[in-house]
């Protein structure tokens, strides 16, 4: 049951406002780069490698054949290596080991 107190909103328009807030998250990553996708997972259980795989696999409902490396292109705005050259930083070994848990985390 729906909080009386949010107004409806009609289907149609969820779908738009949901895909501009998607698109603004991915701006929003795109503009801070310094933010590691490693620290993101172990804080969040998600990071934009997730993101890629979501893409992947909802462009698959939609009959669209879109492989890992096309779906990183989108979320990342630019070629994965071209991206990991520019910002990826090396993880520490305290990263590493909180990963671990995070990515148990992620696939429950």
């Amino acid at each position: 049951m729906q909080n009386p107190d949010i107004p409806p909103i009609a289907e149609k328009d969820r779908i738009e406002i949901e895909a501009a807030l998607f698109r603004k998250l991915l701006d929003h990553l795109r503009k801070y780069p310094e933010v590691q996708n490693i620290d993101l997972m172990n804080l969040a259980y998600f990071c934009r490698n997730c993101f890629s795989k979501w893409y992947v696999s909802e462009a698959a409902e939609h009959g669209i054949e879109l492989n890992y490396d096309q779906a990183r292109e989108l979320v990342y705005g630019m070629p994965y290596g071209e991206y990991k050259s520019r910002h990826q930083e090396k993880a520490s070994q305290e990263q590493l080991e909180m990963f671990e848990t995070a990515q148990q985390k992620a696939t429950e």
